[in-house]
């Protein structure tokens, strides 16, 4: 019985899944690794076009927002249209815009007509799109995957995603030395058209039973399902809590990343080498910890293992920090543990809110999810920088690794957080006799 105890229950108005689930789910998975490959080189080339053509860090900084700006203030406002739209027309018209916006870059660059702020308009279209691309297509795994199956499937994505991290920039400087600007351009157009050929002729996207909103779209009826979304979430005391969570987390970590140049240079006294040998530990730390969480799942209940990989991030993080400069080599060990330690956490939070919460509000959530989790990191970003210029660095990876291990440990003592899956709609505990009871019926 205590394997049913802590079996996901299929949600009130899913549609049943077949049995050939996986020969349905494939052909989107593998376009999606496709299309991730492609634009992981054109934003390796057009970073690199970026540094070359300007050196200035303000146009980067620029460059970078645009990709942030729309998921925050989109966000909230997409996810209550994707709850309403066909999933597998979001996911073609959003990969559809991104090969059309590459494909006006690829002409600019072609005619010599390219300016930075064509590339800096096209990277805030390419992210608008994505931010419609997004919860489509998790909300669409949601009724693709059986649950038993979803964490597995975060775990590979997680080992698949630190895979592309590790080999598009070395990828995406050979073509660069092979082809010009529009001929890179070009392989993610061909990557988008073969994801979405796939996603037309071989997938079957299903629809929640319940049947979405069809009044007309108004401004109005907008803000409503947003804020039908944001009270979803806050009425739930688990889940608000561990989005909450989240969101700290990403205020703490993400000064980290911005500042690890500037540490490798000012504090360990090297260069773009050493540079890069953290970014391959973190990403091989990624794929070992994406590979075991594929193979093993995670804990049956899985807010434990989202609960472990942020202790792990945490305690990574804060010893990333402590490392003397003369110990490089201990740094990337401490990397590689937050590598692998994130894809536990990441890998298992989104099976876990795809398994609670209904796929009629997953894209509200989500959206709610991600645009919260970005808001905060230009806050992190500005708090740090005096911070990192005063004190040094490595106080801002002190900082982060303790915030983090406080934040893991006030979850893991918080019941409406550690029991997160055992709890119905809104908190309450689910009994063993009410699991028992769906389970029969």
């Amino acid at each position: 019985m205590e394997k049913d105890l802590h079996a996901d229950l299929v949600q009130p108005g899913e549609p049943p899944l077949s049995k050939g689930w996986l020969r349905n789910y494939l052909p989107m998975g593998i376009g999606q690794i496709v299309s991730l490959v492609g634009s992981a080189l054109v934003q390796f080339a057009l970073v690199w076009y970026v540094t070359k053509e300007t050196g200035s860090a303000a146009v980067l900084a620029t460059a970078t927002t645009a990709a942030i700006v729309p998921n925050i203030l989109l966000g909230p406002f997409v996810g209550a249209l994707v709850d309403r739209w066909n999933r597998k027309l979001v996911m073609i018209i959003a990969d559809l815009v991104v090969a059309l916006a590459t494909v006006v870059l690829a002409v600019l660059f072609a005619t010599d007509a390219i300016q930075i702020w064509h590339i800096i308009a096209i990277l805030l279209t390419r992210s608008a799109a994505g931010v419609f691309q997004g919860p489509a297509r998790t909300a669409a795994t949601t009724l693709m995957v059986p649950k038993e199956h979803l964490s597995r499937l975060g775990g590979v994505n997680q080992a698949v995603d630190g895979m592309i991290n590790i080999f598009s920039p070395a990828l995406g400087a050979l073509l660069l030395a092979v082809l010009p600007m529009q001929g890179v351009l070009a392989v993610d157009i061909v990557t988008a058209a073969i994801a979405i050929s796939l996603l037309i002729f071989f997938v079957k996207v299903p629809q929640p039973k319940t049947k979405p909103k069809t009044d007309k779209v108004t401004p109005h009826s907008l803000l409503a399902d947003v804020r039908e979304g944001i009270r979803y979430i806050v009425t739930w005391p688990g889940l608000f809590l561990l989005i909450l969570m989240a969101s700290l987390l990403n205020m703490f970590l993400a000064p980290g990343g911005n500042l690890l140049p500037l540490h490798v240079t000012t504090f360990f006294g090297k260069g773009a080498q050493e540079l890069a040998w953290m970014q391959v530990a973190m990403g091989v730390g990624g794929i070992v910890g994406g590979l075991l969480l594929g193979v093993w799942g995670g804990f049956k209940r899985r807010v434990w293992t989202v609960l472990m990989g942020i202790l792990g991030i945490g305690a990574g993080m804060l010893t990333f920090g402590l490392i003397p400069a003369n110990h490089f080599t201990w740094s990337l060990l401490s990397l590689g543990m937050v590598g692998l330690m994130a894809s536990f956490a990441n890998g298992s939070l989104g099976p876990l809110l795809q398994t609670k919460v209904p796929p009629e509000v997953q894209g509200r959530v989500f959206m709610l999810l991600s645009s919260l989790t970005l808001a905060m990191m230009p806050i992190g970003l500005f708090l740090s920088a005096p911070i990192a210029d005063n004190f040094g660095t490595q106080v801002s990876y002190i900082v982060g690794g303790a915030a983090c291990l406080v934040i893991g440990l006030l979850g893991l003592m918080d019941k409406r957080v550690n029991t997160l899956d055992l709890q119905k709609e809104g908190g309450a505990l689910i009994t063993k006799e009410e699991i028992a009871s769906r389970l029969e019926n």
